[in-house]
């Protein structure tokens, strides 16, 4: 199996509270090999207030949080009766496990806050072939040369021209092949 991501719906407001009491249930019940990352999708946005500019953060899905784990019976039960949690998007009910997301809309909504799906070094090392999905150089292939955890930035040389040609990819640019 696989791991995938999945949306969670929780009571509104609830969000941050749920997302701690689920890592420490995966923590406590040594199921940390089958959910791995739970996010609470975010943005930041500029308002101006009595002429100052500030920061404010403010939730993409009000009541929702992804998950990133792999669906079986005991991971399913561990997040289900998280306290906080009313269920999973996605599911029929009467017992049916939920459609996980597509990774095209997990790199969307993690990439809008700066994310990715993929880890380097887990994930996507040096030598792996990977596609380029966006930027100018959307839609070429290439193969990872170098990678920069701190900055979230690869090297991948590319063909541009019949030339290979090194180009530096933020982890959200690349979607790995196989």
């Amino acid at each position: 199996m696989q791991k995938e991501w999945y949306v969670v719906n929780t009571y509104s407001g609830h969000e941050n509270k749920v997302k701690e009491k689920l890592e420490m249930r995966a923590s406590s019940m040594g199921m940390e090999d089958y959910i791995y990352r739970v996010v609470v999708p975010e943005q930041t946005e500029v308002e101006v207030k009595d002429g100052k500019q500030v920061e404010k953060v403010k939730k993409m899905f009000p009541g929702y949080i992804l998950v990133e784990m792999v669906m079986n019976d005991e991971a399913w039960f561990v997040v289900r009766n998280t306290p906080g949690v009313t269920g999973f998007i996605g599911s029929s009910g009467k017992g049916a496990k939920p459609f996980p997301l597509t990774p095209m809309e997990v790199d969307k909504i993690l990439g809008s806050m700066g994310m990715s799906r993929l880890s380097m070094g887990n994930e996507v090392a040096v030598d792996d072939k990977v596609k380029v999905i966006g930027g100018p150089f959307g839609g070429m292939f290439g193969t990872v040369k170098s990678y920069d955890v701190a900055s979230g930035t690869l090297e991948v040389a590319v063909d541009l021209f019949g030339q290979e040609t090194i180009v530096e990819l933020a982890l959200t640019e690349i979607e790995k092949t196989m």
